[in-house]
C-alpha cells in the first residue's frame, strides 16, 4: 500500500482545545482515527504526524523522499513563512495536498500569502477536519 505523510505543524497539538470557534472541536487523535480508517479503505497506508518544530517538519519531508507516496501538509503558521518547509517540499517527487482547516483567505491578511502554495499540487481549505478526508480522498487518485 502507498504511504501518505499527513504532517502537521505548530499548535495543532492543541487541536480541539484550541479557538473552537474557528478550527472546530475534534482532536488530531480523532483526526488520525479518521484517516487510518479512510487510508485503509482506499488502499492507503497513512501516517499522521505533528510538530510545533520546524526543523522536525523539514526532516520529516525529507525522509519521506524515500520512504512515501504523497504529503498531505497542514503546516499551520509555517505556511506563510517557512522558505525551509517549502525548499524541502521542493525535493519531494510525489504530490503535495496543501491543507488548512480553516479558510484562510477569509482570515487576517497576512495568511493569505502561503510559500506551500509555490509547491502544492493542491490546496484544500475552510473545510474543518473534514478537508484532511478531501484531502486523502483526491490523494488517492493521484497516487493509485
Amino acid at each position: 500500500m502507498p504511504k501518505i505523510d499527513i504532517l502537521n505543524g505548530p499548535n495543532l497539538n492543541l487541536l480541539g482545545q484550541r479557538q473552537p470557534e474557528i478550527y472546530g472541536h475534534e482532536k488530531l487523535d480523532d483526526v488520525a482515527r479518521d484517516c487510518t480508517a479512510l487510508g485503509a479503505e482506499l488502499g492507503l497506508e497513512t501516517l499522521l504526524r505533528q510538530s510545533n518544530h520546524e526543523g522536525e517538519l523539514v526532516e520529516w519531508i525529507q525522509e519521506a523522499r524515500q520512504a512515501s507516496a504523497g504529503i498531505i501538509l497542514n503546516a499551520g503558521a509555517y505556511t506563510h513563512t517557512s522558505i525551509a518547509i517549502l525548499d524541502a517540499l521542493n525535493t519531494f517527487d510525489g504530490p503535495v495536498i496543501e491543507l488548512h482547516i480553516s479558510n484562510v483567505h477569509a482570515r487576517e491578511g497576512f495568511r493569505h500569502h502561503s510559500y506551500i502554495s509555490a509547491r502544492a499540487t493542491g490546496v484544500i481549505a475552510g473545510f474543518g477536519t473534514e478537508g484532511y478526508l478531501l484531502a486523502l480522498r483526491r490523494m488517492a487518485t493521484l497516487v493509485l
